[in-house]
């Protein structure tokens, strides 16, 4: 499906966006994990998180939609059924990886697979720790899914010091851990996104230099209710398109403020944006609020490297705003976007360079600056939704329309993407 974007002129009105997504994968999975009834309401009814429901459901849990509410019945410990065929995590990194840690720890073998974008993502990053746990998992011989999960009789906590800036790796690790009596200790001297540890609420231990994250059986889930804030990673696409459009103010209710999702804010306030926070709140631990953005000249900052794991989500999109701010917009240290859904460096490089602007692709970022030449480009998503949605916004601040090809991999995460920009646009 190639998507045509044309320029838009004014951005005005108030917007509830659906629940984010990696709160929604934690809470399917935890509510899976526990027994008896709980509710996830305002989940994220997105092609990712609907390939961690379908996972869980092949491990015999109930699982219910009404509205944009769930009804889950879980298993209780080590409660899950051998699925009876491989379990599909369809685009979803966060799927597969997360529930690797839960696997591990199983009575008996799964396979987990993946699309064709999914299957070159690496997931030895996840089978070195769950390997000296004692866990046996085998990738392919690429390092890559399919990934078989066998039981293993030697199953054991450890000290796990990561290397790599990773919330996913880092909660499979935490995952397993919960299904041993001695405590699992993972520790990051980079803060990634807490959620799991939020969620789960998990003893963490915290100086200048690193966190301590603590984990055993005795914090399994139980079962309760969820309520999912708005996903701060999908907001991101209005805010800077309202931050970027002539007399615009946007209201969007209830958006995730946890504080490792909030570098966005952070950056963009460094560049002169006009946010304000109303409403604040804290439920399950985590932080929400309401977000009033309105109409800004920006101009470009330096990007520090300690907050580039709490953006690495955002940066397709911030860097459509350094576009249109003062200055060049710049990004180093941030190699892990070559692994997400495409190549993110070289995605955002070879789409601004069609568009006739300068781009110098580093092994760890880029930088891009200069002016839209040309009209009428067609924009290669890479099938990720993030190049998709970011492409959009350009597009709708840009006098030169775009096409883009295979928009409907933004379903993802936001299937209702246009028909959101529709309630705001004028």
């Amino acid at each position: 499906m190639i998507q045509k974007i044309e320029k838009i002129n004014k951005i005005k009105g108030e917007l509830k966006l659906p629940g984010d997504k990696s709160i929604s994968h934690r809470a399917v999975m935890f509510s899976s994990m526990a027994e008896g009834e709980s509710i996830v309401r305002n989940y994220l009814n997105s092609a990712d998180v609907n390939s961690t429901i379908n996972c869980f459901r092949e491990l015999g849990c109930e699982i219910s939609v009404e509205n944009t509410n769930l009804r889950i019945k879980g298993k209780g410990f080590k409660g899950f059924i051998k699925p009876k065929n491989n379990l599909d995590a369809g685009n979803s990194g966060t799927t597969t990886r997360l529930i690797s840690g839960i696997l591990a720890a199983q009575d008996f073998e799964t396979t987990i697979v993946g699309d064709e974008s999914l299957s070159k993502r690496p997931m030895n990053r996840i089978v070195d720790p769950l390997t000296k746990m004692g866990a046996i998992l085998k990738p392919s011989s690429a390092g890559t899914l399919p990934l078989n999960i066998y039981p293993s009789s030697n199953f054991q906590n450890i000290e796990f010091d990561m290397n790599v800036a990773s919330a996913q790796v880092k909660s499979a690790v935490l995952l397993a851990g919960l299904h041993l009596e001695d405590e699992t200790i993972v520790i990051e001297h980079a803060k990634t996104r807490n959620h799991t540890e939020t969620l789960l609420g998990l003893r963490v231990e915290e100086d200048e230099d690193h966190r301590k994250i603590f984990v055993s059986k005795s914090d399994y889930p139980q079962a309760k209710e969820y309520l999912v804030p708005s996903d701060i990673s999908t907001a991101s696409f209005f805010i800077i398109l309202t931050l970027l459009t002539k007399q615009s103010e946007l209201h969007l209710k209830n958006v995730l403020l946890n504080e490792t999702r909030i570098g966005i804010l952070k950056v963009l306030n460094q560049m002169n944006a006009n946010i304000e926070v109303e409403n604040e709140a804290e439920r399950n631990g985590e932080k929400s609020g309401d977000l009033i953005i309105k109409s800004s000249s920006l101009n470009n900052a330096i990007i520090e490297k300690d907050i580039i794991p709490n953006i690495i989500d955002e940066i397709p999109i911030l860097s459509v705003a350094g576009i249109f701010a003062e200055g060049n917009f710049v990004l180093r240290n941030a190699k892990e976007l070559r692994f997400k859904e495409s190549d993110r460096i070289s995605a955002m490089c070879e789409n601004y360079k069609k568009l006739g602007l300068t781009c110098n692709e580093y092994d760890d970022g880029f930088e891009v600056f200069g002016e839209i030449k040309n009209s009428d480009v067609l924009i290669e998503t890479f099938d990720d939704h993030r190049i998709a949605m970011a492409f959009s916004i350009l597009g709708m601040l840009s006098n030169k329309q775009l096409r883009i090809n295979n928009f409907e991999c933004v379903s993802v995460s936001n299937p209702d993407f246009l028909n959101q920009l529709k309630v705001i646009a004028q």
